[in-house]
């Protein structure tokens, strides 16, 4: 039969896979929910099934307009700084993000006694909703409270492991892996590691990415110069003091899990007599930035925030119906920035 003018094409897996340069069978297992294709390859067929039209993804517009964004409160405070030095920037881009695709962000704020108490905000019962984008850390407990809720999904930043929903997080192993390897470029072989791994899965990642670098370069793994455990986010001057005094021996390079550690090492080592980077070289990650009394510039792996924000907003419209089971994750590489705190031996 002739198609009549204006009558429009209808849009079958091969455009897809034509347009992503892709096979046709990797589109029919991407869009059936089947192995066979990794997380981002799917979530790229997914999103350019919505974009092109096909099927159930045409004309998939949100009828609330409304993106709920739980914020643990701590990360919004003035009153701990470090946070808010790290998320407020990622929050309103957040913002950004989901305001030009034609939705609305709803910010809604989870003080310690909700979390404590597993207490939803309002929003969750009052406000109709397209989806949730969990921001920052939260207890295990709290995201699985989330998660059991069953609308669309997405954690930011941090997740946990047990629970199967899809994640826009920076890539802290390889990001780590890379900012090892370039002490180890400056002629360091003795590098020591400051990171609270216990505590979130990011500083677990970067904890493994400084030992893969180690690995790869056939470098001694000095356990004396490491310290992956914290008793919270609130001792970590006083756990670095204790760290130190106990050192028998000075590794002639420390990279840290943040640049806050960074920075509060470098203190410590300044009250010792010992200068960065002349003594001792760090490099930290984030890039936050601090003002430092020494003026001291760090080297440092850049998150990417307004690419994660961005990411964390796509990928959120793109999943159909309850895709919370899904194993997703999608990792945006941090940037090496280098300035002053890294000697060239």
């Amino acid at each position: 039969m002739k198609r009549t003018m204006g009558s429009k094409k209808k849009v079958s897996m091969q455009n897809i896979a034509d347009h992503l340069h892709i096979s046709k069978n990797a589109v029919s297992l991407a869009l059936q929910d089947k192995k066979g294709v990794s997380d981002e390859m799917r979530y790229r067929i997914l999103q350019t099934a919505k974009e092109l039209g096909y099927g159930q993804y045409a004309d998939k517009t949100a009828s609330s307009g409304n993106v709920l964004v739980l914020v643990p409160e701590r990360i919004m405070s003035y009153q701990d700084n470090d946070h808010f030095r790290f998320y407020h920037d990622m929050i309103w881009g957040l913002e950004r993000s989901v305001r030009k695709r034609g939705l609305n962000a709803v910010i809604a704020p989870i003080d310690q006694e909700m979390e404590a108490s597993l207490q939803l905000p309002r929003h969750c019962a009052e406000l109709s909703y397209e989806g949730i984008i969990l921001f920052g850390i939260v207890v295990k407990n709290y995201a699985r409270l989330v998660w059991e809720l069953d609308a669309p999904l997405v954690m930011l930043d941090s997740y946990h492991r047990e629970l199967p929903c899809p994640v826009v997080a920076s890539a802290n192993t390889e990001g780590a892996c890379e900012a090892v390897k370039t002490l180890i470029q400056s002629g360091h072989r003795s590098i020591g590691f400051i990171g609270p791994a216990n505590l979130t899965t990011s500083h677990e990642e970067r904890w493994l990415g400084y030992w893969s670098a180690l690995q790869e370069h056939r470098l001694q793994l000095d356990m004396k110069c490491v310290l992956t455990y914290s008793g919270g986010f609130h001792d970590t001057e006083r756990e670095i003091d204790e760290f130190l005094n106990r050192l028998e021996e000075w590794p002639s390079a420390f990279f840290c899990g943040n640049d806050r550690i960074a920075f509060l090492l470098a203190k410590q080592l300044r009250r010792r007599q010992l200068k960065v980077p002349e003594d001792i070289s760090i490099i930290g990650f984030d890039d936050l930035q601090y003002e430092e009394e020494s003026g001291l510039g760090m080297t440092t792996m850049r998150v990417e925030k307004e690419r994660m924000s961005e990411a964390a907003a796509e990928l959120l419209l793109s999943l159909k119906g309850n895709r919370n089971r899904e194993m997703l994750r999608l990792y945006i590489p941090p940037t090496l920035v280098v300035r002053s705190s890294v000697f060239q031996r």
